[in-house]
């Protein structure tokens, strides 16, 4: 994969931050405020102008404590500290100034939050990243994946996909159906696991950086971060997501050569990305 990579375009002498774009993360409930922030410090670390976080008002405080350099708007929340089915409205205007757009981290489930997703698939054109419990979300309603508003970027575990495709399959039946998928909603798929795959129907590719010490809680929110940021950059989803898992996963060898595979999380993925970047 590292041969044919795509690359982020250099950057002017005279740019300002307006030329990386704007990244939106929409997630963040009571108890996993942490994912929302992770998927926000990647996207900065990716390379994104500006990174929004849109969360549940009760959480607000609580994800703008983890980093200065990114914006939190509140959203309306229902009593589990979850972002409310009402937040539609709200979320269509930060949307707009938007340039991509992440779905998932740490959103949490509820039957609200099942048909606000599926109206942020269908109903929003700008590139969206979608991730964790907006895949699971998404699950419900299978028929809805073929109907995306926009670019789209899928970024299942095996147990997300098979909620998605509504079977289990592992090896090479598992990557056709991923292909399958993909080519049948028009969107790109990345398979995450040990070799990774990411495939839009009709390319594929598969990941050879990452390591064992990558398998704890969190890292997947870097990963979406980091796509959204690249995407935020000017790469198409399939560049943005085959550059950013091999740049993921690259900052999870740096960070286990320091911190060794036992005790790397997901945070340690962040301070490694910018060395990534230069050693891709």
């Amino acid at each position: 994969m590292r041969a044919e990579l795509p690359r982020l375009p250099a950057r002017r002498s005279e740019a300002h931050k307006g030329d990386f774009g704007l990244a939106l993360v929409v997630g963040g409930s009571r108890g996993m405020a942490g994912a929302a922030a992770l998927a926000g410090m990647a996207a900065l670390r990716g390379g994104a102008g500006l990174v929004r976080l849109a969360v549940p008002e009760p959480c607000l405080d609580t994800i703008a404590g983890f980093e200065a350099s990114y914006m939190t708007v509140p959203l309306p929340a229902d009593d589990a500290g979850r972002i409310a089915p009402e937040a539609f409205e709200r979320l269509v205007e930060l949307i707009e100034p938007a340039t991509a757009v992440a779905c998932g981290p740490g959103l949490g489930r509820s039957p609200g939050l099942d048909r606000l997703v599926a109206r942020l698939y269908r109903e929003t054109a700008k590139p969206m990243v979608f991730d964790a419990d907006a895949l699971n979300a998404l699950a419900t309603d299978p028929a809805v994946l073929a109907h995306p508003g926009g670019p789209r970027v899928l970024t299942p575990h095996p147990g997300e996909f098979a909620r998605l495709i509504a079977k289990k399959l592992n090896g090479d039946a598992r990557n056709d159906a991923a292909v399958e998928l993909a080519a049948r909603c028009g969107v790109v798929v990345v398979l995450k696991g040990h070799c990774t795959l990411v495939t839009d129907g009709s390319r594929r590719a598969i990941n050879t950086t990452g390591n064992p010490g990558m398998a704890t809680g969190g890292s997947g929110d870097v990963l979406t971060g980091l796509i959204t940021a690249l995407a935020c950059q000017g790469l198409e989803p399939f560049d943005a997501a085959r550059l950013g898992v091999h740049l993921h996963g690259l900052a999870g060898d740096l960070a286990a050569q320091e911190v060794g595979q036992v005790s790397l999380v997901a945070g340690d993925l962040i301070q490694f990305i910018s060395e990534a970047f230069w050693d891709e």
